[in-house]
């Protein structure tokens, strides 16, 4: 196993974790940009800083990644290669069209559709797959709503004969601490998944001993780049979950991300590799349904659902295609694999600079009419 084709590997799973903070920066700071509580700059420094020092709290979530859906003992560093390229296509394509989407069930999928095709369904963990993926995408969204949802509600009602200038003010102080909460327990969730990835890769590569835990390097690696990638900052998702859901108060706001971050760091430490978009975009739709004549836009909603349900299977086949041309073409397959991702990043990139979205524009009006889902993105 050569050193170039390890270098490889972990450098493209440090793009993905890029990849994976400038998307998943709404998920912390949306409703706070939104609400006006933090300056978009401002926001997205905390959030990076936050997500470094998550990155450090716990390994439970990377252990899982490592050996949790897939056989570690028979995996290659092709493979592990593979599926990290079939999650960073499907986050550009998302991103490109302004879609929160999950950057761990990308990942996953990516590694699992590129492993099956390998190495066939017995190097796959399907009981890991059902009980630590699935389930709880499907419960902790519906949490995070029931939990969002009845925090609003008793926030109004709580506030409803207070000044409301001072319940705004009183508000949007917490949603500081709220918004910086979600994004401790995103870099701690989420860092976490490109650790496991390094860590797999490593041990597919006999360079650590299986059952490893992440070295320190590749920890602060990992760190390093989701937070540089969530500073990045990716506008036109945060628009998307700020303004195109539903129209945000500081209340709502400060609901959506206390109830968020307390389904998240419970994941965490349970070792679930959990969607931290689903869960705050639950966390969002449940505080606008708890406001009384609120207005929530479901057919956002629907085409963030449609979204969530291709991830996976989307990220699969691309990893299964990425896997069988590197090995169609010999010796440099990987190689020729990663110019080729290079390349549709960057033709990504260009064509979202059409219309881009960015720190002054992205609390402007959404107009559902003419734009139900942002087609280009910034960052």
């Amino acid at each position: 196993m050569t050193t170039g084709l390890i270098i490889v590997v972990v450098v493209t799973a440090l793009a993905f974790d890029f990849t994976n903070g400038f998307h998943d920066t709404a998920n912390a700071m949306a409703t706070s940009i939104a609400t006006g509580a933090l300056k978009p700059k401002i926001a997205v420094l905390v959030s990076a800083t936050l997500n470094l020092v998550g990155a450090f709290l716990s390994i439970s979530v990377a252990a899982t990644i490592a050996s949790g859906v897939v056989d570690a003992k028979v995996v290659t560093p092709q493979v592990v290669f593979a599926g990290l390229v079939g999650a960073i296509a499907w986050n550009l394509v998302t991103w490109y069209f302004g879609l929160p989407s999950s950057s761990s069930h990308a990942l996953i999928g990516g590694v699992v559709g590129a492993t099956l095709v390998a190495l066939g369904p017995a190097a796959v963990k399907f009981g890991g797959i059902v009980s630590k993926v699935l389930i709880p995408a499907v419960v902790s969204p519906l949490l995070a709503a029931l939990v969002a949802g009845v925090a609003t509600y008793v926030a109004y009602v709580l506030t409803d004969r207070q000044r409301q200038s001072t319940v705004k003010t009183g508000f949007r102080v917490g949603q500081i601490a709220s918004a910086s909460l979600v994004s401790l327990a995103h870099g701690t969730n989420d860092a976490q998944k490109t650790m496991g990835v390094i860590t797999l890769a490593l041990i597919t590569g006999g360079l650590l001993p299986a059952g490893s835990a992440p070295p320190v390097w590749v920890i602060l690696s990992a760190g390093l780049a989701i937070a540089l990638g969530t500073y990045i900052g990716g506008w036109r998702v945060i628009r998307t979950l700020g303004k195109g859901l539903t129209e945000i108060e500081s209340p709502q706001g400060f609901a959506a991300e206390t109830s968020s971050a307390v389904v998240i760091l419970a994941s965490s430490h349970a070792g679930f590799p959990l969607s931290t978009t689903h869960v705050c975009s639950g966390g969002i739709i449940g505080a606008g349904v708890g406001k009384r004549l609120a207005r929530v836009r479901w057919s956002v909603a629907g085409k963030m659902a449609v979204a969530w349900i291709l991830t996976l299977p989307a990220a699969a086949i691309v990893g299964a295609l990425v896997g069988q041309g590197a090995s169609a073409l010999g010796a440099a397959g990987v190689w020729i694999m990663a110019a080729v991702v290079a390349a549709f990043a960057l033709g990504i990139w260009l064509l979202s600079r059409r219309n881009t979205v960015d720190a002054g524009n992205v609390n402007d009006p959404v107009d559902s009419a003419s734009e139900p889902v942002p087609t280009a993105a910034g960052v």
